[in-house]
């Protein structure tokens, strides 16, 4: 996406349309006076990623996470739980005795 321009030391930023249609992806609202500056950022953001391609990476192994996973358990004995209109005081909106949330996906509440 970013590519270098003689006249703009930052490198071209990511087209005023992709910016956009990035920042709803990632459900971001960007002031349209601000698309140049963001789409700049966007640029040196991907030149970054572009710079970890060049690495020679031979011999090292794929990891999911930075660190081992390790489990930090405690002892599973029951207690006692909050009451349910306790538990329920700060919900939205309440059916009997469970949170009532609206639908995420079409359908009807």
């Amino acid at each position: 996406m970013a590519t270098e321009n003689p006249g703009d030391p930052e490198g071209s930023p990511p087209r005023a349309p992709d910016v956009m249609h990035i920042a709803r992806l990632a459900r971001l609202a960007i002031d349209p006076a601000r698309e140049r500056e963001v789409g700049l950022q966007f640029a040196r953001i991907l030149d970054a990623f572009q710079t970890l391609t060049t690495l020679d990476v031979t011999g090292v192994e794929p990891m999911t996470r930075p660190t081992d996973p390790t489990d930090v358990l405690r002892e599973d004995r029951e207690r006692p739980s909050l009451a349910v209109n306790a538990a329920l005081a700060n919900a939205p909106a309440r059916v009997e005795d469970v949170y009532s949330v609206p639908n995420t996906i079409g359908g009807e509440a």
